[in-house]
């Protein structure tokens, strides 16, 4: 980014309007400065104030900054902070109120980081304090809510993992999850996936009453286990990090088990463990095709051994489907699957299913990186990569996904119940 005709701060700040050159594209920049005093933390002599109104948005999603002058060491550590942290503020502040001094905008505009990404008809401000105490209605920056109001609108948008642009929070389910910005798959619960996958009036719920309890007695100084399964249950409105039952894809009966990453990051403790293998064994019975969906952070510590064994326990039910019974079991691995699911039944389908950008793992890449003592790249972990090395069948898309479902359950000659 390249600053025309600013030869220094003071020149800076008495100009209403100078010329910004960014990716090649020329923008014309007007600053509403009222009053020349302004300054950050009221510290230093030197003058930080930077604003872009109304700059059209082109394919770079990195906000407009300005860093071309020389300034103190104080004020480059707040600079670095900020584009760092690529803030946008949607609002504007009044300084009249007693309530905002220049801690609190200065922990707020350097302390957000990510946490505000701006929409294509919003504007993004920097807020700055002011020396004089007399005159506090300096403005930066037009924008249609302030701090309370933003904050009051937050639970109606959902920021992208990905790309940090915010998703219609009504829209989102319809979307299935999916970013409309840049099409990352974000997480979905176990209920939407549900929805997304079985037929409306099928689904059959099982184990719906079995619940963890603290076969360990694990102790914690913060909050004890008992505690935490109960917030989680008020929290989801579920029993535990998986939902398992029957249902129809397509009219096709299936046995189905959904994990849930919203339950305790998915964890497998003993009770998850023990609804898994009641569903294998239900689908061995009734020979059913089986669909387990993984995201799990891996086995549950607060259940120590006992959670390590349902590792071994759900392979040797998926032993008797698969090979005894000769039935057919898809894998789906769904972002985050690590630790031990991916180290037992998340690899063991006939058919292993991934959806795009998953995150797929056994240990995390610090923990790689310190115990081999090597840089792990980026991607080494990324469901493209691993594609690529054979890991698993298929990417599929979640829109695409019941679909092949049926078409893989047809071919092994698992057949709707509606088909004449």
């Amino acid at each position: 980014m390249n600053l025309v005709s600013v030869s220094n701060i003071q020149n800076f700040l008495s100009d209403k309007t100078f010329l910004l050159r960014y990716n090649r594209k020329n923008y014309s920049i007007f600053l509403n400065i009222e009053n020349q005093t302004l300054a950050f933390l009221s510290e230093q002599e030197c003058f930080f104030s930077s604003y872009l109104n109304n700059v059209s948005k082109n394919d770079d999603d990195h906000y407009m900054y300005d860093t071309q002058f020389s300034w103190n060491n104080n004020i480059n550590s707040c600079i670095d902070s900020y584009l760092h942290s690529q803030i946008c503020i949607d609002s504007f502040i009044l300084g009249d109120s007693d309530k905002y001094n220049d801690s609190y905008f200065y922990s707020y505009i350097f302390g957000k980081g990510r946490n505000c990404s701006e929409s294509e008809n919003s504007s993004s401000s920097i807020i700055t304090s002011t020396n004089d105490t007399n005159n506090k209605n300096s403005r930066i920056g037009e924008s249609s809510n302030n701090l309370d109001e933003s904050k009051q609108y937050k639970h109606l948008w959902i920021e992208c993992e990905n790309c940090y642009e915010l998703n219609y929070k009504k829209n989102f389910k319809s979307k299935i999850n999916i970013c409309e910005h840049c099409g990352y798959h974000l997480k979905m619960s176990s209920s939407d996936r549900i929805e997304l996958s079985i037929d409306p009036g099928t689904w059959n719920p099982m184990d719906e009453d079995m619940v963890s309890q603290d076969p360990i007695e694990f102790h914690s100084e913060e909050e004890p286990y008992k505690d935490r399964i109960d917030s989680y249950q008020r929290k989801t409105g579920l029993t535990e990090a998986v939902q398992t039952g029957t249902g129809q894809l397509n009219g096709i009966p299936v046995a189905i088990g959904i994990m849930d990453f919203q339950f305790m990051g998915g964890s497998m403790g003993s009770t998850v463990g023990e609804k898994i293998t009641r569903l294998i064994e239900y689908a061995t019975n009734q020979l059913l095709p089986l669909i387990l969906v993984c995201a799990s952070g891996g086995a549950r510590m607060q259940e120590g051994s006992l959670s390590l064994m349902q590792m071994a326990k759900i392979c040797s039910a998926l032993y008797d489907y698969q090979t005894n019974k000769k039935l057919f079991y898809v894998s789906i691995l769904t972002s985050p699957t690590t630790g031990g699911v991916t180290a037992s039944f998340g690899m063991l389908g006939d058919i292993i299913i991934a959806e795009p950008n998953a995150y797929i793992a056994f240990a995390g890449k610090r923990v790689i990186e310190q115990t081999l003592n090597k840089a792990v790249p980026e991607d080494l972990q990324a469901a493209e990569y691993l594609f690529h090395k054979g890991l698993f069948d298929s990417i599929v898309p979640r829109y695409l996904l019941k679909g092949v479902l049926s078409e893989l359950f047809q071919f092994h000659n698992f057949f709707s119940l509606t088909e004449k």
